[in-house]
C-alpha cells in the first residue's frame, strides 16, 4: 500500500513539474521585436510559464514577460498581433489560448 501511495505522489509531482511551463512552436516570417529584443525570421520554440515567455531558435534565447490568457473564441491558425513591428500577442491555432506580452524589457542571450 505504501508503494502505491509513493508511486501516486511521485506521478503527481512529475505531472505538476511537466505542466509548469507550456511549450509551443511558432514561426516568424520577418524580423520582429518582442520586449527589447529583436527576433530574426525563423522557427522558434516558445516556452511559457512563471510570468515569462522564452523564445528559442538554435543558440538564440530571448526571455520576456508574458501571460497566457484564454480567449472567448477558438483560433483556427496560429498568428501574431504586432504594433510597429513589435509582437504584442500570439494566438495559438487550434486553441482558445493567447500569449500576451508585457512591457518589461526582454533578456536576450546567445549560447
Amino acid at each position: 500500500m505504501k508503494c502505491v501511495k509513493l508511486t501516486l505522489a511521485l506521478s503527481t509531482l512529475a505531472f505538476a513539474t511537466a505542466d509548469a511551463a507550456t511549450h509551443y512552436k511558432f514561426k516568424i516570417d520577418t524580423a520582429m521585436s518582442v520586449g527589447d529584443a529583436l527576433l530574426k525570421p525563423g522557427e522558434y520554440t516558445v516556452d511559457v510559464g512563471g510570468g515569462k515567455a522564452v523564445f528559442k531558435s538554435g543558440k538564440t534565447v530571448v526571455e520576456v514577460s508574458a501571460a497566457v490568457q484564454a480567449s472567448d473564441k477558438k483560433y483556427s491558425l496560429s498568428s501574431y498581433e504586432a504594433v510597429d513591428s513589435r509582437i504584442v500577442e500570439i494566438d495559438l491555432g487550434g486553441t482558445n489560448t493567447k500569449i500576451v506580452f508585457g512591457s518589461a524589457p526582454a533578456v536576450a542571450a546567445t549560447k
